[in-house]
């Protein structure tokens, strides 16, 4: 799979995975994300590893060779925040060769609330210029080397490097020189020899770091056979800015006391975004507890000894420990030809019925029908096809005995769940510590999931996530500006032309923390009714509009009043010949005949089409005024809402999507289990010999066909030749 790697080449500036820019949001406090090449979930990965293993620290130096503009340092500092009280504990320590990006590192820094005094940067090529700075008179006495609790990069891939006169370079004595086409193992040693003894280092490399021969080979198995690689982590390919080359994170340290390998494969663990991947919330925590806790997992993850790896010549290549693929689809020859369910694909689905053991032998028979019964080992499914039609099968599946259970056991794991998020997110919301709130819930559903089978804890821990970026939102604006800010109404500004030109302008106004939306389902039902229902009905008069058009004939859609495509009515023109034809209908005395909706007449149907174009401006100006009435209803309403009702409404935003996602989890167990069956089911409901018998029946009744056939003789003996082949005849 990553065997052969695709040639990087040189990265210039211009093509590197590193290309800086900044994008910086103000509220209330400023947010960060720096594009550093690495996308900020690969940066949190990092970071989450690195602050669990100084966790325990009471003071924490962290350092970036290759800073960019700063996102990993800041977000290794957010993650360590989970873990300590005092951020102005952490120093931080960045170095970079570009000016300009070097400038951001320090300014994103303090823009983030950093003390200055703990941000330490050089503007310098890491490569050539190690830190620190050393008086040239007294290059000995005046130099003092920089060791810190935690390194983390993201260096240019597989760039050019001088490696002339650096063999007694401190860094790379111990391991040797990278080759001058490749820096990428001279950025990883330069980390590590900046690493304190007790220190951690992640460093994000192209996978061919871990396979490639030569020097790197033999820098590769030094660190090895050395027991500095603690872990390495297989990326999704295609999640970086610039290049679509599989990626690796390693995980270093200086000293430990285990020599084993934790091989990751993460690669197929992402969300499709557009044309790139992404790792999710669930993914990244996935990957975080897998190493904290050096855990195999099928398919996912391997704990390898130093003696597997040597027997592999130091090739760290994933694919050769951790085997991700999907399994390769199976038919069974026996159950092809001659029906039934193979135990061994039944077998498939263990998982299940370990959970549910008495649930395989509701699902499935050993009673095969009269014609199968040579069949004796496999098994069939107990449902008949025809009640199949009508979802027997999930019926079955959700009515059974341990399959009710199991929901009222998952219902019982979560009673007091919404209470418990209300008590910690609400009634005490400024006693939050925002930092590490997040990871107090996790632990809380985890533990609630832990006797739970099948339920897969990091779906349920995804849910979380997509709720908490807004929680963590509101919960910040109401610490700093108290409850009150949740009745707040603010300026609803949008871009718009002006004069020819974009001018930011109100339209109205937005909940400072609760939505219109939210507060008119809660508030306004009623309201909001009326005006669902005026929307329906315009839907509704489109419709019948476009149904009279499809009705008329071609000659009908040659008239003046339709657009000369056929696609739709003129309006003015509609109204015109509407009013001619209803005063000549009236004028001679047909006009209740004339406006029954049963009248099949050209001019009868321009009568109600223009009827419901009246209708549409009507209800068109109503519905706005309806709807501007209710935007302002609304801003009174927030504004005056109660504490109560304030709870009442962040507990709906917050804390119902969560208690639904979790809700729906049982039920989507169900269906996948139901489809799963299915599908075998289907799989060898179908035998060989039916097929046959079919074709047979086929051809049979076309033979009788042709005996129907006349012609003249040498069609005959045509149709004769063609009767024996499909009788098989000689």
């Amino acid at each position: 799979m990553y065997e052969v790697e695709a040639d990087a080449g040189r990265l210039e500036p211009n093509d590197s995975p590193r290309g800086e820019s900044i994008f910086v949001t103000w509220s209330p406090k400023i947010y960060h994300e720096a594009r550093d090449g690495a996308p900020n979930e690969v940066s949190l990965l990092m970071s989450e590893i690195i602050a669990d293993h100084l966790k325990d620290n009471k003071t924490i130096d962290i350092y970036d060779p290759t800073s960019g503009s700063g996102s990993l340092l800041i977000n290794i500092g957010n993650c360590v925040a989970k873990h300590i009280s005092d951020k102005n504990s952490i120093r931080y320590f960045a170095q970079e060769i570009k000016a300009n990006t070097y400038n951001l590192t320090r300014m994103n820094l303090i823009m983030r609330g950093i003390n200055p005094d703990n941000i330490k940067t050089r503007n310098g090529d890491t490569l050539e210029e190690d830190w620190p700075d050393f008086d040239e008179n007294d290059p000995i006495g005046s130099y003092k080397p920089l060791y810190l609790d935690a390194v983390v990069s993201n260096p240019p891939y597989s760039q050019q490097w001088d490696p002339s006169h650096k063999d007694s370079d401190p860094r790379y004595a111990r391991f040797g020189l990278a080759p001058k086409t490749k820096a990428d193992y001279a950025f990883l040693l330069h980390d590590l020899y900046h690493l304190k003894p007790s220190g951690m280092m992640t460093i994000v490399l192209p996978h061919g770091v871990l396979f490639r021969g030569g020097e790197e080979g033999k820098i590769r198995q030094a660190l090895i056979e050395q027991d500095h690689i603690q872990a390495v982590i297989g990326l999704p390919a295609n999640i970086f800015f610039g290049t679509g080359i599989p990626t690796t994170i390693i995980v270093l340290r200086q000293q430990r006391n285990d020599s084993d390998v934790l091989m990751v494969d993460a690669s197929k663990h992402f969300k499709k975004e557009g044309k790139t991947n992404k790792l999710q919330a669930s993914d990244i925590k996935r990957i975080v507890d897998v190493v904290i806790n050096r855990q195999d997992r099928p398919k996912f993850s391997k704990l390898v000894d130093k003696q597997t790896i040597r027997d592999n010549d130091y090739n760290l290549n994933i694919p050769r420990y951790v085997d991700s693929s999907d399994d390769a689809e199976s038919w069974d020859l026996h159950a092809t030809l001659l029906g039934g369910i193979p135990p061994q694909e039944i077998e498939k689905l263990a998982h299940y019925w370990q959970a549910f053991p008495n649930l395989r032998a509701t699902l499935f028979s050993q009673k095969l029908s009269q014609s199968n019964q040579n069949n004796a080992n496999y098994a069939q499914l107990a449902i008949n096809a025809e009640d199949l039609k009508n979802d027997a099968l999930k019926v079955s599946i959700s009515q059974h005995p341990e399959i009710t259970a199991f929901i009222q056991n998952y219902q019982q794991a979560f009673a007091g769940f919404d209470d418990y998020l209300n008590t910690e997110l609400i009634e005490h919301y400024d006693q939050v510590r925002l930092a590490m709130q997040e990871s107090k819930l996790a632990d809380e559903l985890f533990k609630r999931l832990q006797a739970i089978p099948l339920i897969d804890k990091y779906t349920a821990y995804q849910l979380l996530n997509d709720q908490w970026q807004s929680i963590d939102a509101d919960l910040e604006i109401l610490q700093s500006e108290g409850f009150n800010a949740s009745t707040q109404v603010d300026p609803n500004f949008v871009i718009k032309k002006v004069r020819g030109k974009d001018s930011e302008v109100q339209d109205g106004w937005k909940g400072h923390i609760l939505p219109f939306e939210l507060v008119q389902t809660i508030h306004l039902s009623d309201e909001l009714s009326a005006i669902e229902q005026q929307q329906n009905r315009l839907a509704e008069i489109s419709s019948e509009v476009e149904g009279i058009l499809e009705a008329l004939t071609e000659e009908e859609k040659e008239a003046e009043m339709i657009k000369d495509d056929g696609s739709a009515f003129i309006n003015a023109a509609v109204s015109k010949a509407a009013k001619v034809y209803k005063t000549a209908k009236k004028a001679g005395g047909d006009i209740n005949s004339t406006e029954s909706e049963d009248s099949d007449s050209f001019e009868d149907k321009i009568i109600q089409v223009d009827a419901l174009i009246n209708e549409d401006k009507a209800l068109k100006k109503a519905l706005k005024t309806a709807s501007d009435a209710l935007h302002l209803k609304t801003k009174d309403t927030i504004e005056n809402l109660s504490d109560s009702q304030v709870k009442t409404l962040l507990k709906h935003k917050w804390i119902s999507p969560i208690l639904d996602g979790l809700n729906a989890l049982p039920t989507a167990l169900i269906n996948d289990l139901s489809q799963q069956v299915q599908t075998l089911a289907d799989k060898y409901a179908t035998t060989y010999a039916d097929v046959a018998r079919d074709i047979k029946a086929t051809e049979q009744s076309l033979a009788t066909m042709l005996d129907e056939l006349t012609g003249n003789e040498a069609d005959e003996e045509g149709l004769a030749e063609f009767k024996k082949l499909l009788l098989g005849d000689d």
